[in-house]
């Protein structure tokens, strides 16, 4: 009979600074030529690394990218969830929303559980059999509601300053 006591982690994922993650899961080897394929044909400009845990078979820790340092970082925050297929996604000099579709939509993919450049903690299960992703915390509770003045500002950054409204 399977150990059916669980213990709970808090994961404090790396993100490099001026860089964005997405934390996911899929389902299949195939997932890193996949997202490779998917960041690589995003934009020209678009730095990244990915790292997948493999969770059957030789259970590696699967990776790729076009940025040594961000592949690197990829595979350290992939080793410290050590859950069955959970992927991440380390880009630079992109935005995730400019590719979280495109990751959605790769056939692999069952779950995004975070694109973000905010602190990032991901909520860690293990069982007898391994270790899941449960969800996570993504920067900071709010510490307030927004006045006019900060309405001003969100549409300042968004049409001024990013450029994605106009």
């Amino acid at each position: 009979m399977a150990d059916k006591t669980l213990k709970w982690e808090v994961v404090e994922l790396g993100i490099p600074e001026g860089c964005n993650i997405i934390l996911g899961q899929s389902h299949f080897i195939k997932t890193v030529e996949d997202l490779y394929e998917v960041l690589a044909t995003s934009s020209p400009t678009l730095e990244f690394g990915l790292a997948f845990c493999e969770a059957s078979g030789p259970c590696l820790v699967r990776k790729d990218g076009n940025a040594d340092d961000l592949v690197e970082a990829a595979v350290e925050n992939a080793l410290k969830l050590s859950a069955g297929h959970a992927f991440v996604i380390l880009m630079r000099n992109g935005f995730p929303i400019s590719v979280l579709n495109a990751v959605k939509q790769v056939q692999e993919v069952c779950r995004v559980f975070a694109a973000t450049a905010n602190p990032l903690q991901a909520l860690v299960f293990q069982s007898g059999q391994g270790r899941g992703i449960t969800g996570v915390v993504d920067g900071f509770p709010p510490k307030g509601v927004e006045s006019e003045g900060d309405v001003e500002d969100r549409k300042k950054l968004l049409r001024d300053i990013i450029g994605y409204k106009r």
